[in-house]
C-alpha cells in the first residue's frame, strides 16, 4: 500500500481508537461536481441522502478522456475502493442493529453502495484489478481498513448515540482521505468522482449530526478541524 494511504489510515486508526479529537483534513468544496448533459452524478434527497446515478455518471465519465494513470492514482483507486465499501459495510452492520429505530442507517448503506460502485466503475475504465472482489461485508485486503472496521462495529454496537457519532466520524475519515488523494490526482474522471463523494460526505455528515442534535447530543469532530467541521454543518444539505 502507498506509504501515504498507510499514515493517513493509520493516523485515523489511532485516533477513533483513543477517541481523540485532531486536526487535519479539509472539508472544503472543490470545483464542479457535474459533468456531461446527462444530469448531476449525484442525486441528493431532502434529508441528505446522496446516491450515484448511474446513467448520469456514465454519461459524465463518457465525455472525459481515459488519461494516463499515475502510480498515485491507481494507489487511491484501489484503496477508496475499499475505503467506501467499509462505509457501506458499517452502516448497514448498523442498520441490522438500530434500523428499527432509525432509517439513516439503511438509506446511507444504500447510498454508499453507490458510491463505491462509481470507484469500480474508474478501476474497470483504467482496468485495474478490483480489490473487494469476492469479499464479503466487513472483509477487506487493506489491514488498516480490516481494523478500522472492527473497532467502529465493536463502538456502533454501544448504543444508538454511538453508532451515530460512528457514522459522522467515517465521513470525517472519508474526506480527510479524499481531500488528501485529490492532492496528487489530476485525471479529470477520478477528481469528477472524488469531488461527487465529498460532496456525499459532507450531506452525509449533516445528516448524522442533525439526527445526534435532534436527541439533545452535540457532535464533536473527532479529526477534521472545528472550522472545516463548521463550515460543513452551518451550511445547508448541498444539491
Amino acid at each position: 500500500m502507498n506509504t501515504r494511504y498507510k499514515s493517513i489510515s493509520a493516523g485515523l486508526l489511532a485516533a477513533f481508537l483513543l477517541t481523540a479529537c485532531g486536526g487535519g483534513g479539509d472539508g472544503g468544496n472543490g470545483g464542479d461536481t457535474a459533468v456531461g448533459k446527462g444530469g448531476p452524478p449525484l442525486v441528493v434527497d431532502a434529508d441528505g441522502v446522496s446516491t450515484f446515478d448511474s446513467t448520469a455518471l456514465g454519461t459524465s465519465l463518457a465525455a472525459l478522456p481515459v488519461e494516463t494513470l499515475s502510480a498515485a492514482e491507481q494507489e487511491s483507486l484501489l484503496f477508496m475502493r475499499e475505503e467506501e465499501k467499509l462505509a457501506h459495510d458499517v452502516y448497514a452492520g448498523l442498520d441490522a442493529g438500530w434500523g428499527a429505530s432509525l432509517r439513516v442507517f439503511g438509506n446511507i448503506a444504500r447510498s454508499e453502495s453507490t458510491h463505491t460502485e462509481a470507484v469500480r466503475r474508474l478501476l474497470l475504465r483504467y482496468a485495474l484489478p478490483d480489490p473487494t472482489a469476492s469479499l464479503a461485508a466487513g472483509v477487506y485486503q487493506n489491514t488498516l481498513l480490516q481494523g478500522l472496521y472492527t473497532q467502529l462495529m465493536a463502538t456502533g454496537n454501544g448504543s444508538l448515540v454511538d453508532a451515530l457519532k460512528v457514522g459522522a466520524a467515517i465521513e470525517e475519515i472519508d474526506m480527510i482521505d479524499l481531500n488528501k488523494a485529490l492532492l496528487a490526482i489530476d485525471n479529470r474522471d477520478i477528481v469528477l468522482v472524488y469531488q461527487n463523494l465529498l460532496k456525499g460526505s459532507r450531506n452525509h455528515l449533516r445528516s448524522f449530526v442533525s439526527t445526534l442534535a435532534n436527541r439533545g447530543v452535540s457532535y464533536e469532530p473527532r479529526y477534521m478541524t472545528p472550522t472545516d467541521y463548521q463550515a460543513i454543518i452551518s451550511t445547508p444539505i448541498e444539491r
